[in-house]
């Protein structure tokens, strides 16, 4: 299984750094009110959920994984609880790109996979080199398009 480009983890990093040091800055500021008036615990109850958070996201990042296969796509992901889904070819609609604000300034892009389904109809692989999103997207394409013999190659 294939695992997250590596710059997920600078973006995931970056923002546990960012609400350290707003944490940080709280404790600084308004240290000696909050220390002085008995309400020491909101920057420190801040500081330990920053700590957690940046925890918690650096398993996420840890855990989750993809794989193509020869008829399906398999999703691993869950930090407490661990999910697996495997989406048949046969069943995908369409596969996009796309870039959030945060992708773009990260350099990363995420490929979407919509199914055939009512309840989580689509599945999503994240953290990716956008010229590594457009080679997935065009694999999946090609794959789903091989999956159903007779189908107008425009289908997907």
């Amino acid at each position: 299984m294939e695992r997250l480009d590596s710059r997920v983890r600078i973006v995931w990093l970056a923002s546990a750094l960012v609400g350290g040091l707003i944490g940080g800055a709280l404790v600084g500021a308004a240290g000696r009110f909050f220390f002085d008036s008995g309400l020491w615990i909101v920057p420190v109850a801040f500081v330990v959920l920053a700590v957690l958070g940046a925890g918690y996201e650096l398993a996420r990042y840890r855990i989750w994984r993809f794989a193509i296969e020869d008829d399906a796509v398999t999703l691993e992901r869950g930090v407490l609880t661990r999910v697996t889904s495997v989406v048949p070819f046969v069943r995908v609609q369409h596969v996009d790109t796309q870039r959030g604000p945060i992708e773009r300034l990260a350099g990363l892009s995420s490929v979407v996979v919509y199914t055939a389904g009512s309840r989580g109809a689509d599945v999503t692989i994240p953290g990716l080199a956008p010229e590594r999103a457009d080679a997935i997207r065009e694999r999946l394409r090609r794959l789903a398009i091989e999956s159903e013999p007779g189908e107008p190659e425009d289908a997907v």
